[in-house]
């Protein structure tokens, strides 16, 4: 064999691999294709799996009670709300479906969403499994704007809308705090991460010695509002969430390709055309609006935002076409079971929801934590 030639061994064979490759096609591009399919059908079966699990549980929710209504009447009252009529039931037992039992399961559906999908959002975009709008200082600062409507009685607007208005204008402060402080400068991630962790002090600390100074009882449903419940639903609030949540999903869907381009690093982005800076500072913005809206309705709900993504990159990987209903769906079905548990685990006795995710919650993050040493990589 001449220096610099190729062995006739390797020419033959690589001659061969050619005539094979154009007589049958190639047998790795048939593998790969098989291997992404196999990948594909098992993210799609979790996604409907848990969004099946999620409509059964939310069918089961809506007929546990503290009264006499049975689950046929429940089920009947839907019905006739659509064919009015077909079944006899009292004016009084309908109202009572419709008032309470029916928005107290729709907003845990479409709140466990809107959170889910924030957490996921706050997550993927920071590169940081432990980052959420709450972490960021959503959560904290809404416990004060809603306390200073509970308990100092200044709010945006009198009553209970009053206390919603307050908790969602505070709950913007944090992230407006951290975009402006960020803006122009190029900062790490974990900065943004740690300014959220600052805020969330201050307002608690600030909350403190709010309360330490108010009446009890004023303190006491103050505190409450912070645990997070979903008692007080009315079904005029459950719009506003579900909007919120086809907006959010709508707008993650439209930033689904730069954000996982950013996933492979900013600078490698930037060299492929995307504006950094700019889909950074509107992912975070969505992510905390959003949760702003949930977290004014039914208070701060905790461990939905961090928990349901890191459960659904486990079955789903990071790729956010998938991550993102997946973290939905998932996100739906906690607060819902969490819902069932605060319901019925002492009935009559109805435990606020918000004790419950956090109970349950805070184990399984740990666990998760421990089983995988990089979360946010899948």
């Amino acid at each position: 064999m001449k220096r610099g030639g190729v062995p006739p061994l390797l020419s033959f064979r690589g001659i061969g691999m050619m005539i094979i490759s154009r007589l049958f096609g190639s047998t790795e591009s048939d593998a790969d294709r098989e291997s992404i399919r196999r990948v594909r059908a098992k993210r799609l079966t979790y996604i409907i799996a848990v969004t099946v699990i999620l409509l059964v549980l939310a069918g089961y929710s809506v007929t546990i009670s503290s009264t006499t209504i049975t689950p046929v009447q429940v089920y009947e009252t839907f019905i006739n709300q659509i064919l009015p009529g077909t079944f006899d039931i009292p004016e009084k037992t309908q109202e009572i479906v419709m008032r309470v039992y029916a928005p107290r399961v729709l907003m845990a559906l479409f709140v466990g969403g809107v959170f889910a999908v924030g957490g996921c959002i706050t997550q993927t975009i920071l590169k940081n499994p432990l980052a959420t709008p709450y972490t960021l200082g959503v959560s904290s600062s809404a416990a004060f704007g809603a306390g200073m409507s509970i308990v100092l009685g200044i709010a945006a607007a009198a009553g209970t809308y009053g206390t919603i208005l307050n908790a969602f204008l505070f709950s913007l402060i944090p992230a407006a705090i951290i975009l402006i402080t960020t803006s122009g400068r190029n900062m790490p991630a974990t900065t943004m991460i740690l300014i959220g962790v600052s805020l969330s002090y201050l307002f608690s600390a600030a909350n403190t010695i709010m309360q330490y100074f108010g009446d009890a009882d004023a303190v006491k449903a103050a505190l409450f509002w912070a645990v997070g419940d979903l008692n007080g639903t009315m079904l005029g609030q459950v719009p506003f969430v579900l909007a919120t949540l086809i907006f959010t999903m709508a707008a993650a869907v439209f930033l689904t390709k730069d954000i996982d381009v950013m996933r492979m690093g900013d600078d490698t982005a930037a060299s492929l055309g995307v504006n950094v800076k700019r889909v950074r500072a509107v992912s975070i913005i969505l992510a905390c609006f959003s949760t702003a809206v949930a977290v004014s309705f039914v208070g701060a709900i905790g461990f939905v935002c961090l928990l349901a993504p890191q459960i659904s990159r486990i079955f789903v990987g990071n790729n956010l076409r998938y991550l993102l209903p997946a973290s939905l769906v998932t996100g739906s079905l906690l607060l819902v079971m969490a819902d069932i548990v605060a319901k019925d685990l002492i009935n009559p006795v109805m435990l606020p929801v918000g004790a419950i995710t956090a109970l349950v919650g805070a184990p399984i993050l740990i666990y998760l934590l421990v089983r995988n040493k990089n979360p946010i990589m899948g």
